[in-house]
């Protein structure tokens, strides 16, 4: 039986994914055997080197000393482990899902049976911000919960929609809570972490990496039915998020853009890919319903 206190120490220490994490257990049967497990042994489960190995045993050795639970209490943060009731589902399908969820906020929205990804350039235009003005009032309506990545962009323009409108919204970061990128967004993750759902899964003092993001864009996808893709040019890190999704079977629906436009190069492609052309809320609502 693995102990809470043990997984969430051992993820502070080093957060291993969860086919990973897996592997630990059933070469150690459990969490509480972790604390014997020499050096050699568990550089071999998790094919690093010995000394990395015997500096993470170390580190847990002095995490273990620490109530994490108590600690991520005090700052508003619930932990939500692969096991717990409001683990999605969905994540299980990926190939690495998450081992621990860090949330602030209405972590019940993990559970609403319906929630669409909004996503997008971070150079999104003016043009985003009135395809929402028709996409996210329909959403709302059907209590669908809008998920996205709190970028610049297209990712901020749909969680202040969502909010305007009257709607539920979940924020994926790509970092831990100790820190926030953008800084621009500070106001707004602040309204979503009281009134909505941030989320993460990195340990709170993880620090913004480049290649946190498409890490990030995995949970977006999983998380959510379908995607709605505003504006994206070719290179857009949107269609990481897409690739995602369409691996997994789910439908993505794309705004049609102006041709010469450089942000409508990537959705436009996506929708001679064969991506579902949609220029109002409804029209993802009917869609979703013959599935």
């Amino acid at each position: 039986m693995n102990n809470l206190h043990e997984i969430l120490s051992f993820h502070y220490v080093y957060p291993l994914p969860l086919n990973k994490f897996q592997i630990l257990m059933k070469s150690i049967e459990s969490t509480r055997n972790i604390i014997e497990t020499s050096p050699l042994v568990l550089a071999k489960i998790l094919s690093i080197s010995t000394n990395h190995a015997r500096t993470i045993l170390k580190n847990y050795q002095q995490v273990l000393d620490i109530n994490l639970v108590d600690v991520y209490h005090s700052s508003s943060i619930k932990a939500i482990t692969f096991n717990s009731e409001f683990y999605p589902e969905s994540l299980h399908d990926l190939l690495d899902p998450p081992t621990v969820l860090y949330a602030k906020g209405d972590i019940s929205l993990l559970t609403q049976p319906k929630k669409i990804a909004i996503i997008g350039s971070r150079k999104a235009t003016n043009y985003s911000s009135l395809a929402l003005e028709y996409i996210i009032p329909p959403l709302v309506e059907q209590n669908i919960v809008i998920v996205s990545g709190l970028a610049m962009g297209a990712d901020s323009l749909a969680h202040r929609a969502t909010i305007q409108y009257g709607g539920k919204t979940i924020a994926v970061l790509g970092h831990g809570f100790s820190h926030l990128y953008p800084p621009e967004n500070k106001a707004l993750a602040c309204e979503i972490g009281e009134n909505h759902l941030l989320l993460t899964e990195y340990p709170p003092y993880v620090g913004v990496q480049k290649w946190h993001f498409p890490m990030r864009n995995r949970i977006i996808s999983g998380i959510s039915n379908a995607l709605v893709v505003t504006e994206a040019s070719l290179k857009s890190g949107t269609l990481i998020t897409t690739e995602h999704a369409l691996e997994h079977g789910k439908d993505i629906f794309v705004v049609p853009g102006p041709i010469l436009k450089e942000q409508s190069k990537g959705t436009n492609s996506l929708l001679r890919e064969g991506a579902i052309p949609i220029w109002d809320g409804y029209q993802i609502i009917e869609e979703l319903k013959l599935f």
